[in-house]
């Protein structure tokens, strides 16, 4: 996977979180048509399968899906990639994260609800053990290890010894200059992005034994790929693989050691390593890893007016609480969770939309709040909320810091490895959240008026705990257009326009950085709380890193830039408002909802930076600026006969 990842990137400057993704679409594929000679397509609203042959033998159901894989690379970098060229590097992160929830939702869809356990994964490589130092080795493993060092070495050759890989390094080196001197960059590019996928399909096949191809899980492999990649500095194959290799024998280690020593807590302490691994990178190359060799700004979009005044959500907010009376119970329950989740969205928009810091761990600060809450039963509300936002500031502060020596991309690239190591790491400890059973959320009261969710029948969900919700929501959202429209909003996007130009009007970035990670942990801490309340009983499992990227995906979807549309992106959210209109026209829309997001969110990245909110809003901008446009002659002239 790492090799991959810097194949990409050095044709595109891209860090593609969905190189795993990719990868495991291709493994699906080809384990589905060895059994039943059908290849399932990627494409909604195509379908779901071609009939191919009735018995594919392991080259033909390879050939065939290696093809499968090389048209995935041309079609994503020529459809995506080619158009963001020129876009700020951030907005191409984006839309692979688009493309990652796609593809994640797109297998589920495919392989059905039993997922990969479904499949029969038997593997192509040769099997048995082998005794290396005293320790039993897989035999495939150790061919898996040998075809991963000798594709690194191959495109090493290729990159190093041919006119294509001079070509490569120039557009990388200077894009400007490779293009006066001939070189087409959209050519190289789709090369490249079509080999990066053939080499990720193929290595997830033969890993397909050791991963067992769950959807999720070998998805996320890109982030211990993304460590490996770092230390080789995105630059070189081999390096990449060896620290591949070296992280992966060290997770294996980690486990052995896990079930040896009997007092360790049942976590997955391997999680951990790759988020060593980068923050050590960063520490001592951050400001040294490559980019591509052109100028940009590493900003997402701005809000450009975007924003309106608060009277409108906060009339909105009303109007939706006065509603919840005369609502079902279906409706209820998604108007709370849209409320949960555009608070969670709301430390989205103030860290991301209103800072330009990328971050992928709003869920992580959701859960710390909402575990805190449990170990505080005896507080009384809302008191205990209020602690738990407190301790997710403390946790928000500290990812500031990392902020601070680190920006764009990279600082991406870290929240993913802190919040997969937070969920594994904390999440998983049955001391402090109860492990898989979970922990039950203490119920919500005021003054003796009970405030929880549950109830019997269609009593359930309580008004009172929705009408909590939104008022929760709209202190939220007052507050962040409060901050957002006086000084401290004017330095947030002082910071996300121009660092550098903020540093010399004397703004303290650093102080800046650190105020709205605070910020966004807070808010991010009520929304988790918020939700603790509303499931009852939280898991190791409830705050996951696919609800991190979920969230950010849909409030980009939404319109990142403006707080306001956090308010859309909680109705956008699974399970919240859209869900229950799609299910009441049909359950295909329900079930095709998160993929169909993901695929929206590529499409809004490319065409409409600003959100769906923004579109909208500079439409009608623009309507009511023509409609008052005087009709008929000009009158700002005088002619003189």
């Amino acid at each position: 996977m790492a090799v991959g990842l810097v194949l990409t990137h050095r044709a595109s400057g891209v860090l593609n979180l969905a190189h795993a993704a990719m990868g495991m679409y291709v493994a699906v594929a080809f384990y589905e048509l060895r059994a039943t000679g059908e290849l399932i397509l990627p494409i909604l609203g195509l379908p779901a399968r071609l009939p191919i042959v009735r018995a594919p033998t392991v080259a033909t159901a390879l050939a065939v899906c290696m093809v499968l894989a090389a048209v995935l690379g041309g079609v994503i970098y020529l459809a995506i990639i080619r158009p963001l060229r020129h876009a700020p590097p951030l907005s191409a992160l984006v839309a692979s994260l688009g493309l990652l929830v796609y593809l994640m939702e797109i297998a589920r869809l495919r392989i059905g609800s039993q997922g990969a356990t479904g499949l029969a994964i038997d593997g192509i490589l040769p099997d048995g053990l082998v005794e290396i130092g005293g320790a039993l080795v897989g035999t495939d493993r150790l061919w898996l290890a040998g075809i991963t060092l000798g594709s690194a070495l191959l495109l090493a050759g290729l990159y190093r010894f041919t006119r294509f890989g001079r070509e490569t390094r120039a557009l990388a080196d200077n894009e400007r200059g490779a293009v006066l001197l001939g070189i087409s960059p959209i050519w190289v590019g789709a090369v490249n992005w079509v080999l990066a996928s053939v080499v990720a399909g193929l290595l997830m096949v033969l890993a397909a034994p050791a991963t067992r191809l769950d959807v999720g899980a070998s998805s996320l492999l890109v982030v211990p790929a993304l460590a490996a990649a770092l230390v080789a500095h995105l630059r070189s194959f081999v390096g990449a693989a060896l620290a591949g290799l070296g992280i992966g024998m060290v997770q294996s280690e980690l486990m052995n050691v896990q079930v040896e020593w009997a007092w360790l807590p049942d976590v997955g302490i391997q999680q951990g390593v790759p988020l060593l691994v980068i923050l050590a990178v960063l520490a001592f190359w951050g400001d040294v890893l490559p980019q591509r060799g052109v100028v940009l700004s590493p900003r997402l979009p701005r809000s450009a007016g975007v924003d309106v005044g608060a009277w409108r959500p906060m009339a909105l907010l009303a109007a939706a609480g006065i509603a919840v009376m005369m609502l079902d119970s279906e409706w209820r329950l998604a108007v709370a969770i849209s409320a949960c989740v555009a608070v969670i969205a709301l430390s989205v928009v103030v860290v991301t939309g209103l800072v330009g810091q990328v971050s992928f761990a709003p869920y992580a600060f959701a859960g710390i709040a909402a575990f805190t809450v449990i170990r505080l039963d005896y507080v009384p509300f809302p008191i205990a909320p209020l602690v738990g936002g407190i301790v997710a500031v403390a946790v928000g502060v500290v990812v500031g810091l990392l902020a601070v020596r680190v920006r764009g991309s990279q600082l991406a690239v870290a929240t993913l490895a802190g919040s997969i190591a937070i969920e594994e790491l904390i999440f998983r400890w049955s001391w402090f959240s109860g492990g898989d059973l979970g922990a039950r959320m203490p119920r919500p009261s005021l003054f003796g008026l009970d405030l929880g969710i549950g109830a019997v029948g269609s009593a359930y969900p309580r008004r009172a705990f929705v009408v909590t919700t939104l008022v929760v929501l709209a202190l939220c959202l007052l507050m962040t257009l409060g901050i957002s429209r006086g000084v401290v909003g004017r330095r947030w996007r002082a910071v996300r326009d121009n660092e550098r130009a903020a540093s010399a009007a004397g703004i303290d970035v650093a102080g800046v950085k650190l105020t709205a990670f605070a910020v966004s942990a807070l808010l991010a801490g009520i929304g988790g709380v918020l939700l603790g309340y509303q499931r009852q009983i939280v898991t190791g499992s409830s705050f996951a890193l696919f609800d991190s990227l979920m969230v950010v995906a849909v409030v980009y979807l939404a319109g990142i830039a403006t707080p306001s549309g956090a308010l859309l992106a909680g109705a956008l959210s699974s399970g919240g408002v859209l869900t229950v209109a799609l299910a009441r026209m049909g359950d295909s829309g329900a079930a095709n909802q998160l993929a169909v997001s993901g695929l929206l969110l590529m499409i809004v990245v490319v065409w409409l930076p600003t959100g769906v909110f923004g579109s909208v809003a500079h439409v009608g901008r623009a309507v009511r600026g023509r409609s008052r446009w005087p009709s008929g002659p000009t009158r700002s002239g005088t002619f003189v006969g």
